[in-house]
């Protein structure tokens, strides 16, 4: 099992979500909470409204997502629903625990707050210049106060 830290879309209470559940795509076990060690620029960009994380450290704020114990049928079905690496790359990234509920996939030894753990994130690494211009978000919900309604992919 690896670790993915989402941060958008794929969050509890996200439109695409329901892609984690069910064993369809392969096993996806949510571990905890946490945000990335460093900051970077999240947005919110495109004819869709989809949430990027610029891979620009340093940059930003220190976002908040939900880490999940994944297998490798379920990390090649992420790799493709994300575009990878097109549109997102599979970055690793040290993410700092804030809460960790997980047993399963757990590191050796389970994580306490404050402690990170490695991570595979999907960023962007090749964007519009003027995307680092847009208003930068520290926790993404599709229904937030920014008003930019995310275009599910059954819409488009």
């Amino acid at each position: 099992m690896t670790h993915v830290f989402v941060y958008g879309t794929l969050k509890r209470g996200q439109p695409n979500h329901k892609v984690l559940l069910g064993g369809t795509h392969g096993r996806a076990a949510f571990q905890g909470w946490g945000r990335t060690a460093e900051p970077y620029p999240l947005v919110i960009a495109g004819e869709h409204n989809i949430p990027h994380l610029l891979n620009v450290p340093g940059q930003g704020h220190r976002v908040v997502g939900e880490i999940y114990a994944v297998d490798e049928q379920m990390l090649r079905f992420l790799d493709e629903f994300e575009g990878c690496p097109d549109m997102y790359q599979r970055t690793p990234l040290p993410i700092a625990v804030l809460e960790w509920e997980g047993t399963r996939g757990a590191p050796r030894e389970t994580p306490a707050a404050d402690r990170t753990v490695q991570c595979f994130v999907y960023s962007t690494a090749t964007f519009p210049p003027e995307w680092l211009h847009l208003p930068y978000h520290d926790n993404y919900d599709s229904q937030g106060q920014h008003g930019l309604r995310y275009n599910p992919r059954e819409n488009r």
